[in-house]
């Protein structure tokens, strides 16, 4: 169960706000790199800071939580004008902490959006919050399950 989602997608633009509501989320821990867009790239994906201004006019708080460096993260946090957390430590529960606090939500309106197993999915269960998986970037959004 450690390593399982919640709900698995091909893109965090599947993610919407009816889906949200239905699990009782009102904030979303957003992982940047092959979730948002592909590794080290410092421009979101096709769609995603659409799917980003949609999120906020619907109310659901937002805030990208990476294991990554302040030079990696601040830029494209400031792009999307995000809050965030760096050096997050995924899958310990650091990132996670400090993210919920600069939201000021709880863990029972929360969920973590990302793209690998070991960092983002695990991270999620041991903090205990539901993870959206979705489908890394770089291995095509095309894929079916």
């Amino acid at each position: 169960m450690l390593f399982r989602a919640k709900i698995a997608l091909r893109s965090v633009c599947d993610i919407t706000p009816q889906l949200l509501e239905k699990m009782g989320v009102r904030g979303l821990l957003l992982d940047i790199d092959n979730t948002l867009t592909t590794h080290d790239n410092p421009i979101p994906a096709p769609g995603v800071e659409g799917w980003i201004a949609g999120m906020q006019a619907a109310g659901i708080r937002l805030c990208l939580v990476s294991n990554n460096h302040p030079p990696r993260v601040a830029p494209f946090a400031e792009r999307l004008g995000l809050d965030y957390v760096c050096e997050g430590k995924k899958p310990l529960s650091k990132g996670y902490r400090e993210a919920l606090r600069k939201m000021q939500l709880s863990r029972k309106e929360t969920a973590a959006v990302g793209d690998q197993i070991f960092t983002d999915v695990l991270g999620a269960n041991l903090f205990r919050i539901p993870c959206i998986f979705c489908v890394p970037a770089e291995d095509g959004a095309d894929k079916v399950f």
